[in-house]
Protein backbone atom coordinates (compact mmCIF):
# COMPACT_ATOMS: atom_id res chain seq x y z
CA UNK A 1 0.00 0.00 0.00
CA UNK A 2 1.49 3.66 -0.46
CA UNK A 3 -0.33 6.45 1.20
CA UNK A 4 -1.86 8.05 -2.34
CA UNK A 5 -2.55 5.10 -4.19
CA UNK A 6 -6.08 5.56 -6.17
CA UNK A 7 -4.91 9.37 -6.55
CA UNK A 8 -4.48 10.59 -10.01
CA UNK A 9 -2.33 13.83 -10.87
CA UNK A 10 -2.87 15.76 -14.05
CA UNK A 11 1.25 17.48 -14.70
CA UNK A 12 0.81 19.70 -17.32
CA UNK A 13 3.91 21.70 -15.54
CA UNK A 14 7.29 22.49 -17.20
CA UNK A 15 10.98 22.82 -15.75
CA UNK A 16 10.52 22.00 -11.77
CA UNK A 17 8.36 23.38 -9.60
CA UNK A 18 5.23 22.43 -10.47
CA UNK A 19 6.78 19.04 -12.11
CA UNK A 20 8.29 18.46 -8.28
CA UNK A 21 5.14 18.64 -6.74
CA UNK A 22 3.88 16.35 -9.01
CA UNK A 23 6.86 13.50 -8.75
CA UNK A 24 6.89 13.53 -4.66
CA UNK A 25 3.08 12.87 -5.15
CA UNK A 26 3.83 9.88 -7.34
CA UNK A 27 6.72 8.31 -5.46
CA UNK A 28 4.41 7.73 -2.53
CA UNK A 29 1.55 6.25 -4.78
CA UNK A 30 -0.29 8.43 -7.28
CA UNK A 31 -0.97 8.04 -10.57
CA UNK A 32 0.92 10.47 -12.44
CA UNK A 33 0.08 11.76 -16.08
CA UNK A 34 2.70 14.12 -17.13
CA UNK A 35 1.04 15.92 -20.26
CA UNK A 36 3.71 17.10 -23.09
CA UNK A 37 3.78 19.19 -26.08
CA UNK A 38 4.23 16.62 -28.92
CA UNK A 39 7.80 16.76 -30.48
CA UNK A 40 9.43 18.54 -27.98
CA UNK A 41 7.78 17.74 -24.47
CA UNK A 42 9.04 19.66 -21.12
CA UNK A 43 11.90 21.98 -21.55
CA UNK A 44 13.39 20.07 -18.76
CA UNK A 45 14.12 17.22 -21.07
CA UNK A 46 17.04 19.27 -22.31
CA UNK A 47 17.77 21.15 -18.50
CA UNK A 48 21.09 19.57 -17.61
CA UNK A 49 23.65 16.90 -18.55
CA UNK A 50 22.47 15.15 -21.64
CA UNK A 51 22.59 11.75 -22.07
CA UNK A 52 22.62 9.10 -24.72
CA UNK A 53 18.54 8.57 -24.50
CA UNK A 54 18.18 11.76 -25.80
CA UNK A 55 17.21 13.44 -21.79
CA UNK A 56 19.00 14.88 -19.60
CA UNK A 57 19.91 13.32 -16.17
CA UNK A 58 18.01 16.31 -14.57
CA UNK A 59 14.61 14.55 -15.99
CA UNK A 60 15.37 11.22 -15.49
CA UNK A 61 16.04 11.37 -11.73
CA UNK A 62 12.82 14.09 -11.84
CA UNK A 63 10.39 12.65 -14.09
CA UNK A 64 10.36 9.53 -11.88
CA UNK A 65 7.11 7.52 -11.66
CA UNK A 66 5.35 9.61 -14.33
CA UNK A 67 3.29 8.16 -17.25
CA UNK A 68 4.06 10.68 -20.34
CA UNK A 69 1.30 11.26 -23.11
CA UNK A 70 1.83 13.95 -25.39
CA UNK A 71 -0.87 16.72 -26.05
CA UNK A 72 -1.20 19.98 -28.42
CA UNK A 73 -3.13 21.89 -26.07
CA UNK A 74 -2.73 25.00 -28.49
CA UNK A 75 -5.31 22.72 -30.27
CA UNK A 76 -8.66 22.89 -29.92
CA UNK A 77 -8.86 18.52 -29.82
CA UNK A 78 -5.84 18.63 -27.58
CA UNK A 79 -7.47 20.70 -25.33
CA UNK A 80 -10.87 18.66 -25.51
CA UNK A 81 -8.76 15.67 -24.89
CA UNK A 82 -7.20 17.20 -21.28
CA UNK A 83 -10.65 18.20 -20.31
CA UNK A 84 -11.86 14.57 -20.98
CA UNK A 85 -8.68 13.18 -18.50
CA UNK A 86 -9.48 16.42 -15.78
CA UNK A 87 -13.15 15.21 -15.00
CA UNK A 88 -11.22 11.92 -13.82
CA UNK A 89 -8.71 14.07 -11.95
CA UNK A 90 -8.13 14.64 -8.66
CA UNK A 91 -5.64 16.92 -8.71
CA UNK A 92 -4.67 18.96 -12.10
CA UNK A 93 -0.68 20.98 -11.38
CA UNK A 94 0.03 23.63 -13.87
CA UNK A 95 2.61 25.87 -14.30
CA UNK A 96 1.85 28.46 -16.78
CA UNK A 97 2.03 32.16 -16.71
CA UNK A 98 -1.01 33.79 -15.25
CA UNK A 99 -4.00 33.58 -17.72
CA UNK A 100 -2.75 31.02 -20.33
CA UNK A 101 -5.26 28.43 -19.20
CA UNK A 102 -7.87 30.68 -18.74
CA UNK A 103 -7.46 31.77 -22.84
CA UNK A 104 -7.51 27.97 -23.26
CA UNK A 105 -11.07 28.00 -21.02
CA UNK A 106 -9.47 25.69 -18.81
CA UNK A 107 -8.83 28.07 -15.68
CA UNK A 108 -9.72 27.05 -12.07
CA UNK A 109 -13.69 27.85 -12.44
CA UNK A 110 -13.66 25.76 -15.98
CA UNK A 111 -11.93 22.99 -14.07
CA UNK A 112 -14.58 23.25 -11.23
CA UNK A 113 -17.66 22.92 -13.35
CA UNK A 114 -15.89 19.66 -15.41
CA UNK A 115 -14.86 18.39 -11.60
CA UNK A 116 -15.96 20.04 -8.72
CA UNK A 117 -13.59 17.72 -6.62
CA UNK A 118 -10.85 18.42 -8.94
CA UNK A 119 -7.95 20.76 -6.85
CA UNK A 120 -5.91 22.64 -8.86
CA UNK A 121 -2.27 23.89 -8.33
CA UNK A 122 -1.57 27.01 -9.83
CA UNK A 123 2.89 28.07 -9.43
CA UNK A 124 3.63 30.65 -11.01
CA UNK A 125 7.09 33.84 -10.55
CA UNK A 126 4.83 35.95 -8.87
CA UNK A 127 1.56 34.18 -8.15
CA UNK A 128 -2.25 34.48 -9.90
CA UNK A 129 -2.78 37.97 -8.52
CA UNK A 130 -1.09 41.47 -8.25
CA UNK A 131 0.94 43.96 -10.57
CA UNK A 132 3.80 40.93 -11.64
CA UNK A 133 1.34 38.47 -11.88
CA UNK A 134 1.85 38.16 -15.79
CA UNK A 135 5.33 38.42 -15.52
CA UNK A 136 8.06 35.85 -16.14
CA UNK A 137 10.34 33.89 -13.56
CA UNK A 138 12.74 31.50 -12.64
CA UNK A 139 14.20 30.58 -9.44
CA UNK A 140 16.87 32.62 -9.92
CA UNK A 141 14.80 35.53 -10.01
CA UNK A 142 12.92 34.47 -7.21
CA UNK A 143 15.95 34.14 -5.05
CA UNK A 144 16.82 37.83 -5.50
CA UNK A 145 12.61 38.97 -5.32
CA UNK A 146 12.55 37.64 -2.34
CA UNK A 147 15.92 38.75 -0.58
CA UNK A 148 17.88 35.48 -1.15
CA UNK A 149 20.65 36.40 -2.83
CA UNK A 150 21.34 39.88 -1.59
CA UNK A 151 22.38 37.68 1.45
CA UNK A 152 24.48 35.08 -0.14
CA UNK A 153 28.01 35.52 -0.61
CA UNK A 154 30.60 37.74 1.26
CA UNK A 155 30.18 41.37 2.60
CA UNK A 156 32.27 43.01 0.11
CA UNK A 157 31.57 40.63 -2.68
CA UNK A 158 28.72 39.80 -5.52
CA UNK A 159 25.75 38.36 -4.16
CA UNK A 160 25.52 34.99 -5.36
CA UNK A 161 22.75 32.06 -6.46
CA UNK A 162 23.00 30.13 -3.02
CA UNK A 163 24.39 26.29 -3.97
CA UNK A 164 24.05 27.25 -8.10
CA UNK A 165 20.86 25.00 -7.64
CA UNK A 166 17.13 25.91 -8.19
CA UNK A 167 15.91 25.87 -4.14
CA UNK A 168 13.19 28.47 -5.17
CA UNK A 169 11.73 25.93 -7.61
CA UNK A 170 12.34 22.74 -4.97
CA UNK A 171 11.21 24.53 -2.25
CA UNK A 172 7.57 25.64 -4.16
CA UNK A 173 7.46 22.01 -5.07
CA UNK A 174 7.29 20.60 -1.42
CA UNK A 175 4.60 23.92 -0.29
CA UNK A 176 3.04 22.77 -3.30
CA UNK A 177 2.68 19.05 -1.91
CA UNK A 178 1.89 20.45 1.18
CA UNK A 179 -1.07 22.86 0.00
CA UNK A 180 -2.51 19.52 -2.31
CA UNK A 181 -2.49 16.93 1.05
CA UNK A 182 -4.21 20.22 2.46
CA UNK A 183 -6.90 20.22 -0.04
CA UNK A 184 -7.21 16.39 -0.33
CA UNK A 185 -8.05 16.16 3.48
CA UNK A 186 -10.22 19.50 3.57
CA UNK A 187 -12.35 17.38 0.82
CA UNK A 188 -12.80 14.41 2.70
CA UNK A 189 -15.04 16.79 4.70
CA UNK A 190 -16.57 18.91 1.91
CA UNK A 191 -16.74 16.87 -0.95
CA UNK A 192 -15.50 19.79 -2.98
CA UNK A 193 -12.00 20.52 -4.48
CA UNK A 194 -10.00 24.30 -4.42
CA UNK A 195 -7.70 26.25 -5.95
CA UNK A 196 -3.39 26.15 -4.40
CA UNK A 197 -2.02 29.10 -5.67
CA UNK A 198 1.57 29.90 -5.25
CA UNK A 199 4.50 32.11 -5.89
CA UNK A 200 7.81 30.97 -6.29
CA UNK A 201 9.07 33.95 -4.31
CA UNK A 202 7.12 33.13 -1.93
CA UNK A 203 8.15 30.04 -0.77
CA UNK A 204 11.91 31.91 -0.44
CA UNK A 205 10.33 34.18 1.49
CA UNK A 206 8.64 32.27 4.36
CA UNK A 207 12.07 30.55 4.78
CA UNK A 208 13.68 33.46 5.50
CA UNK A 209 13.57 33.05 9.49
CA UNK A 210 12.99 36.55 11.62
CA UNK A 211 14.18 38.81 8.52
CA UNK A 212 10.19 40.40 7.96
CA UNK A 213 9.75 40.87 11.92
CA UNK A 214 13.17 42.04 12.05
CA UNK A 215 13.06 45.21 9.86
CA UNK A 216 9.68 45.73 11.34
CA UNK A 217 10.54 46.05 14.72
CA UNK A 218 14.14 47.43 14.81
CA UNK A 219 14.24 48.63 10.92
CA UNK A 220 17.11 45.94 10.92
CA UNK A 221 18.61 45.08 7.17
CA UNK A 222 20.40 42.31 7.28
CA UNK A 223 23.62 41.87 5.02
CA UNK A 224 25.68 39.07 3.33
CA UNK A 225 28.16 37.65 5.89
CA UNK A 226 29.51 34.85 4.23
CA UNK A 227 29.45 31.77 5.91
CA UNK A 228 28.63 33.59 9.30
CA UNK A 229 24.81 33.49 10.75
CA UNK A 230 23.17 36.68 11.79
CA UNK A 231 22.55 36.34 16.02
CA UNK A 232 25.10 33.43 16.67
CA UNK A 233 28.43 33.17 17.37
CA UNK A 234 30.56 31.28 16.55
CA UNK A 235 28.38 29.55 13.89
CA UNK A 236 30.80 29.32 10.42
CA UNK A 237 32.80 27.55 8.24
CA UNK A 238 36.55 26.96 9.71
CA UNK A 239 39.54 25.20 7.67
CA UNK A 240 41.58 22.52 8.72
CA UNK A 241 44.99 21.70 8.76
CA UNK A 242 44.73 19.67 5.58
CA UNK A 243 43.06 22.36 3.70
CA UNK A 244 39.50 21.04 4.00
CA UNK A 245 36.62 22.86 5.90
CA UNK A 246 34.32 22.26 8.48
CA UNK A 247 30.85 23.77 10.14
CA UNK A 248 30.59 24.52 13.84
CA UNK A 249 27.39 25.55 14.69
CA UNK A 250 27.19 26.75 18.53
CA UNK A 251 23.44 28.02 18.92
CA UNK A 252 23.53 28.63 22.99
CA UNK A 253 26.21 29.29 25.83
CA UNK A 254 26.23 25.62 26.78
CA UNK A 255 27.52 24.87 23.18
CA UNK A 256 30.30 27.39 23.34
CA UNK A 257 31.04 26.50 26.71
CA UNK A 258 31.43 22.66 25.25
CA UNK A 259 33.59 23.61 22.22
CA UNK A 260 35.39 26.44 24.50
CA UNK A 261 36.65 22.96 26.72
CA UNK A 262 37.25 21.15 23.42
CA UNK A 263 39.58 23.47 22.41
CA UNK A 264 41.28 23.61 25.66
CA UNK A 265 40.06 27.01 26.68
CA UNK A 266 37.90 26.77 29.15
CA UNK A 267 38.45 30.36 30.44
CA UNK A 268 37.00 31.83 27.01
CA UNK A 269 33.63 30.33 28.52
CA UNK A 270 33.39 32.88 31.33
CA UNK A 271 30.75 35.52 32.30
CA UNK A 272 33.52 38.29 31.61
CA UNK A 273 34.39 36.47 28.27
CA UNK A 274 32.83 35.34 25.46
CA UNK A 275 30.21 32.72 27.43
CA UNK A 276 27.46 35.04 27.26
CA UNK A 277 25.78 35.19 23.89
CA UNK A 278 25.47 38.95 23.95
CA UNK A 279 29.71 39.24 24.59
CA UNK A 280 30.22 36.55 21.61
CA UNK A 281 28.37 38.73 19.03
CA UNK A 282 29.67 42.53 20.25
CA UNK A 283 33.26 40.56 19.75
CA UNK A 284 32.29 38.13 16.78
CA UNK A 285 35.49 38.38 14.42
CA UNK A 286 37.80 37.74 17.65
CA UNK A 287 35.46 34.58 18.42
CA UNK A 288 35.46 33.11 14.72
CA UNK A 289 39.38 34.37 14.88
CA UNK A 290 40.03 32.01 18.06
CA UNK A 291 38.14 28.95 17.13
CA UNK A 292 39.20 29.49 13.24
CA UNK A 293 42.96 29.71 14.61
CA UNK A 294 42.24 26.44 16.68
CA UNK A 295 40.84 24.44 14.31
CA UNK A 296 43.86 25.39 11.51
CA UNK A 297 46.01 23.42 13.89
CA UNK A 298 44.35 20.49 13.49
CA UNK A 299 42.72 18.04 11.16
CA UNK A 300 39.66 17.89 9.91
CA UNK A 301 39.27 14.34 11.32
CA UNK A 302 40.82 15.57 14.67
CA UNK A 303 38.32 18.62 14.94
CA UNK A 304 35.68 16.34 14.15
CA UNK A 305 36.50 13.98 16.78
CA UNK A 306 36.74 16.77 19.45
CA UNK A 307 33.91 17.83 18.87
CA UNK A 308 31.94 14.88 18.90
CA UNK A 309 33.37 13.59 21.85
CA UNK A 310 32.16 17.14 23.14
CA UNK A 311 29.02 17.23 21.88
CA UNK A 312 29.58 20.25 20.16
CA UNK A 313 27.25 20.43 16.61
CA UNK A 314 29.52 20.11 13.45
CA UNK A 315 30.21 18.28 10.07
CA UNK A 316 32.20 18.65 7.13
CA UNK A 317 31.57 20.15 4.25
CA UNK A 318 31.11 17.59 1.44
CA UNK A 319 31.67 17.55 -2.04
CA UNK A 320 29.33 15.16 -3.53
CA UNK A 321 32.74 12.83 -3.94
CA UNK A 322 32.56 12.96 -0.09
CA UNK A 323 28.83 11.87 -0.24
CA UNK A 324 29.38 9.31 -2.25
CA UNK A 325 32.11 7.68 0.43
CA UNK A 326 29.78 8.89 3.21
CA UNK A 327 28.88 5.94 5.55
CA UNK A 328 25.67 7.41 6.67
CA UNK A 329 24.53 8.64 3.18
CA UNK A 330 25.09 4.84 2.90
CA UNK A 331 23.50 3.41 5.58
CA UNK A 332 19.98 5.37 5.11
CA UNK A 333 20.28 5.30 1.52
CA UNK A 334 19.86 8.75 0.73
CA UNK A 335 21.24 7.55 -2.64
CA UNK A 336 20.00 4.40 -4.34
CA UNK A 337 20.46 3.00 -7.51
CA UNK A 338 17.77 2.48 -10.23
CA UNK A 339 17.60 1.35 -13.68
CA UNK A 340 16.89 3.77 -16.13
CA UNK A 341 16.77 4.24 -19.70
CA UNK A 342 20.56 4.60 -19.78
CA UNK A 343 21.06 1.79 -17.47
CA UNK A 344 21.56 1.92 -13.87
CA UNK A 345 21.67 5.15 -12.26
CA UNK A 346 22.21 6.91 -8.88
CA UNK A 347 19.85 9.56 -7.75
CA UNK A 348 18.35 10.92 -4.66
CA UNK A 349 16.30 8.54 -2.72
CA UNK A 350 12.50 8.78 -1.55
CA UNK A 351 11.79 11.49 1.16
CA UNK A 352 9.94 11.26 3.53
CA UNK A 353 10.79 7.78 5.24
CA UNK A 354 7.20 6.28 6.26
CA UNK A 355 7.65 3.06 8.47
CA UNK A 356 4.12 1.90 7.32
CA UNK A 357 3.41 3.06 3.82
CA UNK A 358 7.04 4.47 2.50
CA UNK A 359 7.33 5.57 -1.42
CA UNK A 360 9.62 4.16 -3.42
CA UNK A 361 11.24 5.05 -6.94
CA UNK A 362 9.07 2.56 -9.86
CA UNK A 363 10.91 3.93 -13.16
CA UNK A 364 12.77 6.83 -14.01
CA UNK A 365 11.92 9.33 -16.33
CA UNK A 366 10.39 8.25 -19.57
CA UNK A 367 10.39 8.70 -23.26
CA UNK A 368 8.17 11.54 -24.50
CA UNK A 369 5.38 10.48 -25.52
CA UNK A 370 5.64 6.40 -24.08
CA UNK A 371 2.11 6.54 -22.81
CA UNK A 372 0.36 8.11 -24.92
CA UNK A 373 -1.45 5.00 -26.30
CA UNK A 374 -2.51 3.49 -23.43
CA UNK A 375 -3.89 6.55 -21.28
CA UNK A 376 -6.03 7.41 -24.36
CA UNK A 377 -7.27 3.98 -25.04
CA UNK A 378 -8.28 2.77 -21.46
CA UNK A 379 -8.81 5.97 -19.71
CA UNK A 380 -10.51 7.89 -22.46
CA UNK A 381 -11.51 4.71 -25.07
CA UNK A 382 -10.06 5.80 -27.83
CA UNK A 383 -9.69 3.11 -30.89
CA UNK A 384 -6.42 2.72 -32.10
CA UNK A 385 -7.70 3.91 -35.53
CA UNK A 386 -8.65 7.10 -33.11
CA UNK A 387 -5.30 7.49 -32.14
CA UNK A 388 -3.46 7.23 -35.58
CA UNK A 389 -5.55 9.52 -36.76
CA UNK A 390 -5.08 12.21 -33.73
CA UNK A 391 -0.86 11.13 -34.18
CA UNK A 392 -1.63 11.94 -37.88
CA UNK A 393 -3.22 15.40 -37.19
CA UNK A 394 -0.33 16.54 -34.89
CA UNK A 395 -2.91 16.62 -31.91
CA UNK A 396 -0.79 14.06 -29.96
Amino acid sequence: MHALDGIRVLDLGTYIAGPYCATVLGEFGAEVIKVERPGTGDHLRRFGTETDCGDTLVWLSEARNKRSITLDLGDPRGRELLRELIIGADVVIENFRPGVMERWDLGYEDIRRLNPRAIMLRVSAYGQSGPLADQPGFARVAHAYAGLSLLAGEPDGTPVTPGSTSLGDYLTGLYGVIGVLLALRAREVTGRGQCVDLALYESIFRVLDEIAPAYQQFGFVRERMGADTVNVVPHSHYRTADDRWIAIACSNDEMFARLSKAMGRPELAAPDRFGPKASRLAARDEVNALVADWVATLTRDEVLERCRDSEVPAGPLNSIADIFGDPQFTHRGTITRTDSRIGPLSVPDVLPKLSETPGEIRWLGPELGADTDEVLGTLLHRTAEQIAHLRDAKVI
